[in-house]
């Protein structure tokens, strides 16, 4: 897994207003008119797309404008047809068009797709939408490692400085303008577009933010809300943001060591897990671990990264990731290890953009960040440190404006909200959802007692339960809990290729 492999997995694993937060929600500028929307066929499953105009500047409604692009499924059943569903793609800088991922995500099976209207889009300053364009030799000269001394994070704030310069040159105005509060606003816009008094919304990860920050500015304007696997834009120490991303870490490996040790189709079923993986790590460390397949090193980064990716969703992952480290330990190739290179390598970099437009860091210095990383691996001793950590360092020195720093939502005249969650998510913790669940009122916590990002891929109970809400706003029983749904026999390569992934194949947040 070479340095470039690893910088694209950062950028995708590496992955707000004081004022406007607290202000009273406002109408946006097109709240009570429909425009004309010029729908085209798109995709691959039925889809239609469209653009429309939205500021590029919500404080200049009048000024610059640029195309938002917008895709759309009609419901199967326009009998009965509810409404309209946002789902909002997650990352940040993932696309809801390209791939058309409604397909991909909602079966055509599912209710949401028979008795909705699923509308998503290209947030701004992704694919269709103004994309945030960077050079990609600058780009590919990331920083891949937590910094080790004072050279390294001096070398780290030097890049983030390079890196947002050369992407506001290449991307013009619409780079200072797509926090996710300018995204919230552009949801409601498509509101305004399609005519419709009311929707409802879902999302996983990164979208929650969008959706959280909806019912906080246009509470009136929703139906019903689900939002799956949350980002907490409360977090405002930087250590605790690694703490609690470390933490799920290591409850979700040690939730898979204990699945190989009861699962005979395990490729380590017999072995001590915890014991060979430490032992791989050690080696990674000392710089003696080899890949089979290459004879090249993996670095410790690149195995915690590896097994990380893992604990996004167990039936597709947790069987390949085993088989992998087998390998490694065996010293022998296997099919389940690749050091391809990124699908697609591309100048459309939004993620560090978009990431810190919302979140700064008050870190002082090298010290204290290497305090942190000190403190966590004895907190945590197999996994170390979440490779999030990488959220934390690339806004350190960044140049873009932080128009939407993190605060506490304040929320109110919202319907009921359900809120899944799993018992060890490395995407989106479970400390994250419980303190989003205390800050929106009305919440329902459906608990998901596995591992996993995303409740509504890993468990079909906690996809009963959405789906039921979402369509009759019948909520789960308070205390509902939904079992561990884990593989017995590894997934068919095709059926681990229909997981959702970005847009490269890296893990959203």
């Amino acid at each position: 897994m070479g340095k470039r492999l690893l910088t694209a997995l950062l950028a995708g694993l590496t992955l707000a207003i004081s004022t406007a937060g607290a202000a009273a929600a406002e109408p946006s500028p097109q709240a009570t008119t429909s425009v004309p929307i010029n729908w085209a066929a798109c995709g691959d499953y039925g889809g239609e797309c469209a653009a429309i105009k939205v500021p590029v500047d919500y404080a200049d409604p009048s000024g610059p404008a640029i195309d938002l692009a917008i895709g759309r499924l009609k419901a199967l059943d326009p009998a009965k047809r509810i409404g309209v569903l946002v789902v909002h793609p997650g990352g940040p800088g993932s696309s809801g068009i390209n791939p058309f991922i409604l397909g991909n995500a909602i079966p055509a099976a599912s209710l949401l797709r028979q008795r909705f209207d699923l509308v998503s889009l290209d947030p701004r300053g992704v694919g269709r939408s103004s994309p945030v364009k960077c050079s990609l030799d600058v780009v590919n000269q990331a920083p891949v490692t937590y910094p080790a001394n004072e050279a390294e994070y001096q070398a780290w704030l030097a890049y983030n400085a390079k890196l947002s310069r050369d992407c506001r040159e290449h991307t013009g105005p619409i780079f200072d303008h797509v926090d996710t509060t300018s995204a919230t606003r552009d949801v409601d816009s498509i509101r305004a577009a399609l005519g419709e008094k009311k929707i409802s919304f879902f999302a996983i990860s990164y979208g929650t933010q969008v959706g959280q920050q909806y019912a906080e500015l246009f509470p009136g304007n929703l139906r019903a809300m689900a939002i799956d696997s949350n980002m907490d834009h409360s977090i405002t120490s930087a250590f605790r943001y690694l703490q609690t991303t470390t933490e799920d870490f290591e409850g979700s490996f040690r939730a898979f060591a204990r699945w190989c040790g009861q699962t005979p189709a395990c490729p380590l079923y017999g072995e001590n897990v915890t014991a060979l993986w430490d032992d791989l790590h050690r080696q990674a460390v000392e710089g003696t671990l080899k890949d089979p397949a290459t004879g090249q090193p993996v670095t410790a980064e690149e195995l915690r990264v590896e097994l990380f990716g893992a604990m996004y969703a167990p039936q597709q992952r947790w069987f390949p990731v085993a088989s992998s480290l087998k390998s490694l330990a065996d010293g022998r190739p296997s099919k389940a290890r690749t050091t391809a290179a990124p699908k697609a390598e591309t100048v459309n970099y939004a993620y560090p953009a978009i990431w810190c437009s919302d979140w700064t860091w008050q870190v002082t210095g090298f010290k204290e960040l290497d305090s942190y990383r000190k403190r966590l691996e004895r907190t945590f001793p197999h996994t170390k440190l979440s490779p999030f950590w990488s959220d934390v360092m690339s806004c350190l020195n960044w140049q873009g404006k932080v128009s939407n720093p993190q605060h506490r939502l304040d929320v109110s005249g919202t319907p009921p909200t359900l809120l899944p969650k799993s018992r060890y998510d490395v995407g989106t913790p479970a400390a994250w959802n419980y303190a989003v669940a205390r800050q929106i009122p009305k919440t329902t916590i459906l608990e998901y007692d596995g591992v996993g990002h995303g409740q509504y891929r890993n468990s079909t109970c906690a996809r009963t339960h959405i789906e039921t809400y979402l369509t009759s706003m019948v909520l789960p029983p308070a205390g509902a809990r939904c079992a561990p749904e884990y593989p017995t026999q590894p997934v068919t390569a095709r059926a681990a290729e229909e997981l959702p992934l970005s847009a490269t194949g890296r893990p959203l947040h």
